[in-house]
């Protein structure tokens, strides 16, 4: 009897380790969810210290933030103003000069576990909250249903009320952007939470989450006797910190319950596939952690750990019962899992349960790996992440994050110092920092370089004084090169652009010709586009930044408040950012400089733009890029006085439009245009 159930234990190991390797591959490794979490760390970790003390700090939660890149998942993003500050007792009021700050006071008093009203104590300079304000037994409460309203579509035009958030999908991805208000202090109410963190997480975390404090989201309890005025407490900020002190193993577990409650509990039925939420998941992970369920966790112990969290659920569900994680008495299944709903999924959950761990079979992403090992019990397994992705993989990777904008603004000479000073003090101490962070900090060095440049340029011109003018341009010309120095192979052609807008034909043009050289290269990596084996013989085990300089390139990234080519400064109008391919900003250039030069060579860029335009496959124009291609064939082909062309290229943008670039209101006044003349 002993041996078969030593057996059936090593059985439950190796397809734990195979299932273990398979999550590596749709979730990523330690080594790659690292990598994402530590590319948005530094950048709000800039954001945040160059953010003006009346401007509007962003961070970035959720999944996400977590570290996963599902397909389908949605951006959650959290806003709140910088010079607003909740605290939860009048004596912390001490902390802050009211003179620049706004001091809000949380009162839970009268509302469910995890719920508070918010008082405003101090005047407001936002334009917002004064509407939102509600007289409550003489004091003035911010109401959180108004303030949701007024800001819902902040962030994203249209944006539709979804629990505390604005729900909008861009680009083909969905978001979530939630307005709140900040506290530094960690709430008595969640006081229980410190006692209970003997052995996860780590005492130095636990001290980083309490110093953080939390959030207040707009959204009140549904059977709270202020619904409407409530502020639900929100552990965003902890949560995100509580998943990066898991080890790989339970990331991995965590990730597999998300995948679970997907691909098989949300497909049992449509009468209760929106009563539980991958929250509902984290929650079950972070208490099965934290309660010492499972000695160890350890891609040996995974599905051990997957079933641990699954009869937990199935627990819950049978009691009503979901304690939050931080607030125990806040059950999140008050108001959703009860009554006949409730008695559906306990036993929808029960007949997987039930199955045992064969119900996992029913998880479509998973379901072949397992049954290979189930044929295959005794093939050999291994565990080594390094031998999942190789350095070519990774790089690709590191190219994807580094090429989400940041959130920096620079308004002016004095946020360009600001900033700086920011990373070089983050430099000096740079021991703290990862070689990621570090590269992190360079990709954004060189984005505030460049927009400085064309800001001070366009600052000094036609102010009338040379000399101002004549310093303001060779600073500029300076930070431009200084950018390419050490950005990546595209980096150089804003020096071109600038060369351009200021009449330097001959000199944007060879720019252009280096330029061209470097992405004729063989391993050029232009997103996941690349020759693995000449990149790997070209540039491998190299630093970031060599590799960067040498073999990566990225979109050209032009941002709405800043002129760089006049010919587009319509688009620029009709969107916050454009994101232009590198190929068609080498031909577009070209084009355009050689029109003040040499009309044939003019009609030969003009000639290759098409061709690219017309017929590329993926390769350097993508689905999401098609519009503005066809916008900047549409506009070369209108300079050259070819209208039928240029309109045939306009409508063609139009057909392509996406909302990753709104330019339909450039584009169709560029069709008025077109027809105008037609016409006369």
């Amino acid at each position: 009897m002993g041996s078969i159930s030593s057996a059936v234990f090593e059985g439950l190991e190796h397809m734990s380790e195979s299932v273990f390797m398979v999550l590596c591959e749709i979730l990523g490794t330690s080594q790659l969810v690292a990598i994402r979490r530590e590319t948005w760390d530094i950048t709000e970790m800039v954001e945040r210290r160059v953010t003006p003390n009346d401007g509007v700090i962003q961070m970035l939660s959720g999944s996400m933030r977590e570290g996963f890149r599902l397909i389908g998942s949605d951006a959650d993003y959290m806003f709140w103003p910088n010079n607003h500050r909740v605290i939860v007792d009048m004596s912390q009021s001490e902390y802050y000069n009211t003179a620049n700050t706004t001091l809000i006071l949380a009162d839970s008093s009268e509302s469910p576990p995890g719920f508070t009203l918010i008082q405003l104590l101090t005047p407001t300079t936002n334009r917002d909250i004064p509407s939102a304000c509600v007289i409550m037994n003489d004091r003035v409460y911010i109401s959180s249903s108004i303030y949701r309203q007024l800001t819902c579509s902040a962030f994203i035009p249209n944006s539709t009320e979804h629990g505390p958030c604005g729900y909008a999908v861009k680009a083909g991805l969905e978001y979530d952007s939630a307005y709140c208000f900040v506290c530094d202090f960690w709430p008595p109410s969640a006081s229980s939470w410190i006692d209970r963190c003997h052995s996860w997480p780590d005492p130095e975390v636990v001290d980083d989450i309490v110093r953080n404090g939390c959030h207040f989201v707009a959204i009140g309890h549904p059977l709270g006797p202020h619904e409407k005025e409530e502020w639900r407490f929100s552990f965003s900020q902890a949560e995100y910190k509580c998943v990066y002190a898991m080890n790989h193993s339970q990331f991995l577990t965590y990730g597999l319950l998300k995948n679970f409650l997907k691909e098989v509990i949300n497909q049992q039925s449509e009468e209760t596939n929106t009563l539980l939420c991958s929250y509902h998941m984290k929650t079950t992970v972070f208490w099965a952690i934290q309660q010492n369920t499972l000695p160890h966790w350890c891609p040996q112990n995974l599905l051990a750990g997957f079933w641990v969290c699954f009869k937990l659920l199935l627990k819950w569900v049978y009691e009503g019962i979901c304690p939050n994680f931080f607030i125990p008495q806040n059950n999140l299944f008050l108001t959703k899992v009860h009554g006949s709903a409730q008695n559906r999924l306990f036993l929808q959950l029960h007949e997987l349960y039930k199955k045992g761990l064969a119900c996992l079979l029913q998880s479509s992403s998973i379901r072949s790996y397992i049954i290979d090992v189930l044929y295959n019990p005794r093939a050999f397994v291994c565990t080594d992440e390094s031998l999942i992705m190789s350095e070519v993989d990774y790089d690709t990777e590191i190219f994807s994050e580094i090429n989400v904008p940041a959130n920096i603004v620079i308004r002016d000479l004095q946020s360009f110092v600001k900033c700086l000073c920011t990373v070089e003090q983050l430099l000096v101490d740079s021991t703290q920092l990862t070689q990621y962070q570090l590269f992190c900090l360079q990709r954004r060095t060189v984005s505030v370089l460049q927009n400085t440049a064309f800001i001070l340029h366009n600052m000094h011109t036609n102010t009338g004084v040379n000399k101002q003018m004549y310093i303001a341009d060779k600073i500029s010309c300076h930070m431009l090169k200084l950018a390419a120095k050490f950005g990546c192979i595209s980096d150089i052609f804003y020096i071109a652009i600038y060369y351009y807008k200021t009449l330097r034909y001959w000199g944007a043009l060879s720019v252009i010709k280096m330029t061209k050289i470097k992405l004729e290269q063989p391993y050029l990596m232009y997103y996941r586009h690349v020759d693995r084996d000449r990149y790997t013989e070209a540039v491998g085990g190299q630093s970031l930044s060599t590799k960067v300089r040498q073999a990566g390139t990225l979109d050209i990234r032009l941002k709405n408040k800043i002129c760089y080519i006049s010919e587009l400064i319509p688009e620029q109008q009709s969107a916050s950012i454009i994101l232009i391919p590198v190929f068609v900003m080498l031909h577009f250039l070209e084009f355009l400089c050689y029109r003040h030069i040499d009309t044939t060579l003019s009609q030969e860029a003009l000639d290759e733009l098409q061709v690219l335009v017309h017929h590329d496959q993926g390769l350097y124009v993508g689905a999401y890029h098609r519009n503005i291609s066809w916008e900047i064939l549409g506009i070369c082909q209108q300079i050259t006085g070819n209208l039928q062309a240029a309109l045939y290229s306009y409508q063609q943008s139009l057909l392509t439009q996406n909302p990753h670039h709104t330019i339909q209101t450039a584009t169709e006044q560029r069709i008025r245009d077109v027809l105008g003349t037609l016409i006369h």
